[in-house]
């Protein structure tokens, strides 16, 4: 039995600009945690506690041994068929984007070619100073404790949008301009609750795109999409992808 009747899988096909945005259940099938919602303590801190500029200001070794820690996580996952279905896709077609609002690094490892980065990326810091970035493993700087800039030598903070900071103005620009023009958006392990990301979504089904949205849960997008599976992305992609590419195979 095929997921996508026909006349999906030929928009599909024949669409000249396809946006993937993708969210952190992506990346909780290759077994990392939310950090958000139940179970999601460490050391009795919140996400909300930890991820602010105000808690940073107040106890910055205390913020930096919990990225630490989540940074070892995300180095010890691997790229799900998820992951490298979509890269399989990007390095397939010049008109496939991604954006996510993952931080892990896991869609960089699984080849995807280019993606935006919404909400920045754990294996990097920037400057609280002079703002100039740095990839903690690349750089020397993949240690525990507090991290200097080798330029200025103030602290370094992690490259991570945090709650109640202003996204990039150019990566959101261009996920706008993505999705405006996109005439097919899969949205893809994604609660939704965060405004930015659902608007995207939202901005590509009312310029006209075919919806996909792949979720073990329904969202707040749900209704909106023509269709949702409600499975994980690891099974359904591939899925999609052998329907639709028959005679190509994603090893």
């Amino acid at each position: 039995m095929e997921l996508l009747p026909k006349d999906s899988l030929e928009q599909i096909r024949n669409a000249r600009s396809l946006v993937f945005l993708t969210g952190a259940g992506i990346s909780h099938e290759s077994g990392i945690p939310t950090f958000r919602g139940e179970g999601g303590l460490w050391k009795n801190f919140k996400a909300e506690d930890l991820a602010t500029p105000k808690a940073f200001q107040n106890n910055p070794e205390l913020v930096w041994e919990w990225y630490d820690f989540r940074r070892e996580i995300c180095k010890n996952a691997n790229p799900n068929p998820g992951h490298l279905t979509i890269a399989k896709w990007q390095k397939k077609s010049n008109f496939v984007s991604l954006i996510t609002q993952n931080v892990d690094g896991l869609h960089p490892r699984s080849g995807s070619p280019s993606l935006l980065e919404l909400h920045g990326n754990i294996f990097r810091a920037r400057c609280t100073k002079c703002s100039e970035k740095f990839h903690l493993v690349d750089d020397g700087l993949d240690h525990s404790g507090l991290k200097y800039c080798k330029y200025c030598e103030s602290l370094l903070r992690p490259d991570i949008v945090w709650f109640g900071e202003e996204y990039d103005q150019n990566l959101l620009t261009k996920s706008w301009e993505l999705c405006k023009q996109s005439q097919v958006v899969f949205v893809i392990g994604t609660s939704a609750n965060v405004s930015v990301p659902a608007n995207l979504a939202l901005t590509a089904i009312r310029n006209g795109a075919l919806g996909i949205e792949i979720n073990p849960e329904e969202t707040n997008l749900t209704l909106s999409m023509k269709h949702h599976f409600g499975g994980k992305s690891g099974e359904v992609l591939p899925k999609i992808w052998n329907e639709l590419f028959p005679n190509e195979s994603l090893e």
